[in-house]
């Protein structure tokens, strides 16, 4: 595996909580071959504007991006599947999710079980190839079946946390909110526990030939917009 000076563990000191020893998270992270983000509480505080939207930030997007070219490097230029499922209907996820190239954008799905069986059909996935990023109850049914569980803290309050934990639904848990750019620390979490932390960066920043290929890969996605009528 790939060591880079600075992919240090840096999770007692910023605050991280790691849930398994380090031999089963590398085990579980290398069974990964997608990652599913919900979204309000994930790329963001999860407050809404007057006309229904919440945004993300650049900062949560480039860690999203280094997390699928982490594993696109750990799974041999296989591009892994990427996708969002949310509750509502959002226009900024469904930007979000076709200027980045997901696989897969599940809107207005009350019970998201019904939007995670259509995106592992589709992409011929088993759960536990799947990490799944969440912040809240309605999230707790995919991620009891997902291989790779991360839970943002912060606007769910403790309480939340606690009962996750209890539940068996939480692996990782951020210190930082979505609104704090809590994605970013699980991303790069992730990276530093592959070992791929610098060599992702420092791809990335140098806009190498080997970045390059695996942007070549992401950007021929073609974006799929699966809406659901709420009752």
């Amino acid at each position: 595996m790939h060591q880079h000076p600075i992919d240090r563990d840096p999770f007692l000191e910023l605050g991280t909580e790691v849930l398994l020893g380090q031999p089963e998270m590398v085990e579980r992270l290398s069974a990964v071959r997608a990652v599913l983000f919900d979204w309000d509480g994930v790329f963001n505080d999860g407050w809404k504007d007057l006309e229904g939207g919440s945004p993300f930030s650049e900062v949560g997007s480039m860690g999203v991006n280094m997390l699928r070219f982490g594993l696109w490097l750990q799974n041999k230029e296989q591009l892994p599947f990427a996708g969002i499922i949310t509750g509502q209907h959002n226009p900024h996820a469904e930007r979000f999710a076709q200027r980045e190239k997901l696989h897969g954008l599940y809107m207005g799905f009350i019970d998201k079980r019904e939007a995670f069986d259509a995106f592992l059909k589709k992409h011929r996935l088993r759960d536990e190839e799947v990490a799944f990023f969440f912040d809240d109850a309605i999230d707790l049914p995919v991620a009891a079946r997902c291989g790779l569980r991360i839970l943002m803290r912060g606007q769910a309050g403790e309480f939340f946390v606690k009962h996750a934990v209890t539940s068996g639904c939480a692996d990782v848990i951020t210190a930082l909110s979505g609104g704090q750019n809590g994605l970013r620390e699980a991303t790069d979490a992730l990276l530093t526990i592959m070992g791929r932390y610098g060599e992702t960066i420092d791809n990335r920043a140098g806009y190498s030939a080997v970045y390059q290929r695996y942007l070549a890969q992401r950007q021929a996605v073609q974006s799929e917009v699966i809406r659901s009528t709420r009752p």
